[in-house]
């Protein structure tokens, strides 16, 4: 009986730990990372689920003889922005999971 009562604490606490975190999960949304590239001359925000949300292209840089420049400007500057976002996305899931799990446990550990 004991063991029962065992089984339903831990399928309850499984349950608490996945909505929680797709509550954090959907709140990355609200999470925004700002990267730049090229002096600042191109910036991207990225939100936390790694959606791009904005790019800004200064006039300076964009020369019609040097397209080349201009899409590796925002190409590092998207990869840059979306790395942020994927640290700050590592970040709030790995204290979620954490809250759910014995101390001294490394959440790391589940991939997240």
């Amino acid at each position: 009986m004991a063991d029962q009562m065992n089984m339903a604490d831990m399928f309850g606490k499984m349950m608490d730990m996945q909505k929680k975190m797709s509550e954090t999960q959907d709140s990355l949304a609200s999470i925004t990372v700002t990267a730049e590239a090229g002096g600042g001359m191109i910036k991207v925000t990225a939100n936390g689920q790694q959606r791009v949300t904005s790019i800004s292209i200064e006039k300076e840089v964009v020369d019609p003889e040097d397209i080349e420049l201009l899409e590796d400007l925002i190409i590092a500057g998207v990869n840059k922005a979306l790395d942020e976002a994927a640290v700050v996305a590592k970040e709030e899931m790995t204290k979620t999971a954490g809250s759910f799990l014995p101390p001294g446990f490394d959440p790391g550990n589940l991939g997240i």
